[in-house]
């Protein structure tokens, strides 16, 4: 490993810091991109300047503290919106949908066809082959209504 020897320190933080990009794009968590700045920052400064690896350290050290904390907060202010907030909430996608029913609801519990699935319903008494709407949900099960 002689060209290990040879190689400056900065390639290796340059090089940290495409590798944390590429595990950042790969697993995205939101966390590696801002060690991945701190390395390639210390990366170009080592570069520039000429600071022992113990100063490198301390500078990646004190930029990925400082980096991280500042994409926190950053993140606070500005929260990633979902382009389909209901994505995994089926109950929530339900409201509004007319469901058949396919177990007696009555006093209040029954079950009801929604889709190609059958659920768990609270609402008004009905009949089987009774139409109704969801009008919201608890857990997993549907709460129904008569339809207007």
């Amino acid at each position: 490993m002689d060209w290990l020897d040879t190689l400056s320190p900065h390639w290796l933080w340059l090089a940290l810091g495409l590798v944390l990009a590429i595990g950042e794009m790969v697993i995205p968590g939101v966390f590696l991109i801002w060690l991945a700045g701190a390395a390639l920052v210390t990366g170009l400064v080592a570069w520039a300047v000429p600071i022992g690896v113990p100063v490198q350290v301390v500078l990646f050290a004190v930029l990925a503290i400082a980096s991280v904390f500042a994409g926190r907060n950053w993140l606070a202010r500005n929260p990633v919106t979902s382009a389909d907030p209901l994505m995994n909430d089926r109950g929530a996608r339900a409201i509004g949908e007319v469901v058949t029913v396919t177990e007696v609801l009555g006093p209040g519990t029954g079950r009801v066809k929604l889709g190609d699935s059958e659920w768990l319903a609270h609402g008004p008494d009905a009949e089987p082959g009774t139409r109704m709407r969801v009008a919201g949900h608890d857990g997993a099960t549907l709460i129904v209504e008569h339809l207007h």
